[in-house]
């Protein structure tokens, strides 16, 4: 059974988020609130919590997912960014966006998309979200959390508690984050390409 979690949104307990990425650490899958939508994440090394994902949400070997960071710095070691690229996603986090961009060397090769070794990197702009994040000191590999019978995301912790219970090892709610995931931004071949139109204002990408 998943454990669960009720955090303040503006002061999420520290000893809950300490448990949370004990979770993490232990190779544990969880679900955890952004600035749009639940997510399921667990550590980017973590092999069976890819796979874990992957099942849940019936994804194939395509798909973009998404590694979540605290700042820029962390981000900038795991993707490649041009002075053009990094002008334009510095104004646009922390927030409601997903880009799509090379990544490094140390982002294992089961991550990123089979023919253009891409993968996709957001900074949250949620108090829970960097809280944890911040606890865990590393970034999460994640992916929205939107289930193959479903056309919105769910959008109550609980309601997620009971539905994943024998899947996911641990639920974090805040409180109803949305139901838009975030607008994805291709810069991939370094001409920013907007692919999803979601909660990030795509504007400053247009």
């Amino acid at each position: 059974m998943a454990q669960y979690f009720e955090v303040h949104p503006e002061n999420p307990q520290r000893r809950a988020l300490g448990q949370v990425a004990e979770i993490l650490r232990s190779e544990g899958l969880v679900v955890y609130p952004t600035d749009s939508c639940f997510a399921l994440g667990c550590r980017v090394g973590n092999k069976d919590g890819l796979e874990r994902i992957r099942a849940i949400r019936h994804l194939d070997r395509n798909h973009h997912f998404t590694l979540v960071c605290r700042n820029f710095a962390e981000l900038g070691q795991l993707v490649n960014v041009n002075n053009t690229v990094f002008r334009a996603i510095k104004a646009a986090t922390p927030g409601r966006y997903t880009f799509i961009l090379p990544a490094t060397k140390e982002v294992p090769r089961r991550l990123l998309h089979p023919k253009k070794k891409t993968v996709g990197v957001r900074i949250p702009d949620h108090v829970t979200a960097q809280a944890l994040l911040n606890t865990l000191d590393e970034p999460l590999l994640s992916s929205t959390l939107l289930l193959p019978e479903q056309e919105e995301p769910m959008t109550s912790g609980w309601d997620i508690k009971q539905r994943l219970d024998h899947e996911v090892d641990a639920v974090v709610d805040s409180g109803d984050c949305g139901t838009l995931p975030t607008t994805v931004i291709d810069f991939s071949d370094d001409e920013g390409e907007i692919v999803r139109y979601g909660a990030g204002d795509p504007t400053l990408f247009e």
